[in-house]
């Protein structure tokens, strides 16, 4: 089996598609750059099915890797028989290849191996031939100076046998199948630690049991937490007797006292040897599943995160909320960069309400500020309602904005370095004031786990979740396209082709040299040679350059086709761009070359329609009930609005405008089944949602959004 198939038996995509998107990545292609650039050649494959094929592609090339190793161990033994190795290399099923490696594995010295070097494994095979009846007779033959009596004997010889079971492909097989479909999780409390105030969160688990396979993976992971933080004790397990039932019918085939002792050793290899790992890959199966789910729910909320509405390139006035120690407010220009900082106090215990007035429409005026941005946090509605009693002398749009992970950037290293002279408090207030002008260029300062749209992000496989998290912000920056003179480091790092060492090159270049004027200057930044270019290019812009297609998603290596379009029409290049009634008259059949075909002409026509069009919607102002300031305000069966700011396996967390979000169970999104959340909602998403339950003590409020 090839790479090819093996990807084919997983995905129903052609084999020339699959064969082809393997080239580009073997070429050093980006996923961004395969999906919108090289449709062609895939077949119009999106970025979920090429990061498929990268990840099948991987783990058939761990599966070879692995075989290789098995072999070369097994071989090292002199135990490599041409039926074995014949085994090994035909299975692509990784389970399958460690149960033909487990008799070979590298152990400690286990009881099987000290009855064999007592000599019991002749016992064992007699006895597993089933063929004899005289079994104590047979023992005794077998006694020595290490082996006193005729039962010593034979539970050397059950103790091979149970090892033998152990290592039996078709019974290790279809008990994990068996595990699989029937197998019960179960948690217990933990009778010294149930009654301490950190375990209540947990106290559902505190006598659980359900079916493993219908276990959600929020259920799973938390009664992991659970056990990590030592309040409960989980395990795995299925119907004992029908596993044992199983075993014998799969090993015994004959009724007399060599069954007898195969039953017993059947008894012990299934307590000591199989109930133990297969519970335990059975549980570990589960987890990476439950672990997989919860990172495409954190992977899809972060997309839509990046992806919020940008209010764009304005003068804002930013506010970090607070009682005691005052409000932080910043100044920012259109690009974000800092005009001035100071302290309000509008709140208690100073409540100075007139000073911090004044000097709100004071700066308002001073730095020509368009709109208001507002951190959710402390003190966020009372700060809301103290900024709309204010009378400005223009009309100036108020914003409350999520400050999940501000506090966490403003104690970064990228803060640091541009804010040298601020303390974290001016870091924060400006990154809750650029979140507004664009939510994308400034969360991705930020590690993707501080952000808080996640469940059980901290449970989860590190690894994959970092790899996810970094995929789904590529994708993000890349669909949206980034201003090269603008953008930040960070932000440039996720780039198509770029990466965080190139980015710093091209923020120094830019610092030493100035703005870039064009595409092709990118060559000139050091170390970023023809194949970052190529993967890079089409997804910055470069705004009022000479060229207008600097400004756009056509790829320069299609800047001559367009040339050639606008020739044929008898019109300059800039006088094509954005005339539909003359990109209607171009016939794209004309212009298919050896590298781009019939898909790409179509997406070059649809970008000069619509140059470096922002696929994100525009900001809009939200309002709260005003009338609602914090829990105890709330009333069973009210209505009021609010913001989706989470979204989890389980349903999804409404702002209220209050601290505490309030639950929307899965089964209240809507009228009938729902299977997904992201189906009935979207992270931001402005809903309508009715109170139905209220506990004040534990701070949960429980909403719904069928009225």
């Amino acid at each position: 089996m090839n790479a090819i198939t093996y990807i084919k038996n997983y995905i129903n995509i052609p084999e020339k598609s699959i064969t082809a998107t393997i080239k580009l990545l073997s070429e050093d292609c980006t996923i961004p750059f395969i999906a919108r650039y090289r449709k062609d050649a895939t077949g119009n494959l999106d970025e979920t099915q090429i990061e498929q094929i990268l990840k099948l592609n991987k783990q058939f090339e761990d599966i070879v890797k692995r075989k290789e190793a098995v072999l070369k161990s097994i071989e090292e033994q002199n135990s490599l028989t041409a039926d074995l190795k014949q085994k090994i290399e035909q299975s692509f099923d990784i389970q399958e290849i460690e149960d033909l490696y487990l008799p070979f594995k590298k152990r400690k010295k286990t009881k099987a191996d000290t009855a064999k070097e007592k000599g019991l494994e002749p016992l064992a095979k007699i006895i597993m031939s089933q063929k004899t009846d005289d079994i104590q007779f047979l023992a005794s033959k077998y006694l020595n100076e290490n082996i006193s009596n005729v039962e010593d004997a034979l539970q050397g010889a059950r103790d091979i046998i149970a090892e033998w079971i152990n290592e039996n492909m078709y019974v290790r097989k279809n008990l994990r199948r068996l595990f699989q479909r029937k197998a019960k999780i179960t948690s217990k409390a933990v009778k010294t630690k149930k009654d301490e105030e950190a375990a209540q969160k947990f106290s559902q688990y505190f006598e659980w049991e359900e079916p493993l396979n219908r276990t959600p993976s929020h259920r799973l992971l938390a009664m992991l937490r659970a056990e990590a933080e030592g309040f409960v004790r989980t395990s795995i397990s299925i119907d004992k007797d029908e596993a044992l039932e199983f075993i014998e019918n799969a090993v015994i085939k004959s009724d007399n006292q060599c069954s007898e002792q195969i039953s017993l050793a059947i008894k012990d290899s299934y307590k000591r040897l199989l109930e133990p790992a297969i519970s335990n890959e059975t549980l570990q199966e589960a987890k990476e599943n439950a672990d997989k789910k919860a990172i495409e729910i954190f992977s899809e909320n972060l997309a839509q995160l990046l992806l919020a509405p940008p209010l764009g390139e304005k003068r804002i006035l930013a506010i970090d909320p607070g009682y005691k120690s005052g409000c932080k407010v910043v100044c920012l220009d259109e690009k974000g960069d800092l005009l001035h900082n100071e302290t309000i106090y509008p709140h208690p215990p100073q409540n100075e309400s007139g000073m911090a007035m004044k000097k709100i429409r004071s700066m308002v005026n001073a730095y020509n500020i368009q709109a208001i941005s507002i951190g959710n946090g402390t003190a966020s509605r009372e700060t809301e309602f103290f900024i709309k009693k204010i009378g400005f002398d223009k009309p100036v749009q108020v914003f409350v904005v999520s400050e999940a992970g501000a506090s966490v950037y403003s104690a970064s290293k990228i803060a640091r370095d541009e804010f040298p002279s601020f303390d974290v408090t001016v870091c924060g207030a400006v990154s809750i004031g650029r979140r507004l002008s664009d939510p994308l260029a400034e969360l991705v300062k930020i590690d993707a786990k501080s952000i808080g749209v996640g469940q059980y992000q901290h449970d989860v496989d590190q690894t994959l979740l970092k790899n996810e998290l970094d995929s789904t912000v590529m994708k993000c920056v890349n669909s949206v396209g980034i201003n090269l003179n603008t953008a930040s480091k960070s932000l440039l790092s996720y780039v198509s082709g770029i990466g965080e060492k190139m980015a710093e090159n091209i923020v120094n270049y830019r610092t030493e040299n100035g703005a870039f004027e064009d595409r092709k200057q990118l060559k000139k930044v050091p170390r970023l040679g023809e194949k970052a270019f190529q993967q890079a290019a089409a997804f910055v812009r470069i705004h009022h350059a000479k060229n207008p297609l600097d400004n756009s998603a056509v790829h320069p290596e299609a800047y001559g086709i367009v040339e050639k379009m606008a020739k044929d029409l008898g019109i300059k290049t800039n006088e094509l761009i954005a005339d539909k009634q003359k990109i209607a008259l171009i016939q794209p059949e004309k212009y298919i070359t050896d590298q781009i075909g019939i898909l790409g002409i179509q997406d070059i026509l649809k970008e000069l329609e619509k140059p470096g069009l922002d696929p994100r919607k525009a900001a809009k102002v939200f309002e709260f009930d005003p009338s609602v300031k914090k829990i105890s305000d709330l009333k069973i069966g009210m209505i009021l609005p609010g913001i989706v700011n989470n979204i989890t396996a389980f349903g999804c967390f409404v702002d209220l405008g209050i601290k505490e979000s309030g639950l929307v169970h899965i089964s209240q999104l809507k009228d009938g089944f729902v299977s997904d959340v992201n189906e009935v909602v979207k992270l931001h998403q402005h809903v309508q949602v009715k109170v139905t339950e209220i506990d004040e003590a534990r701070k949960r409020i429980q909403l719904s959004m069928i009225l």
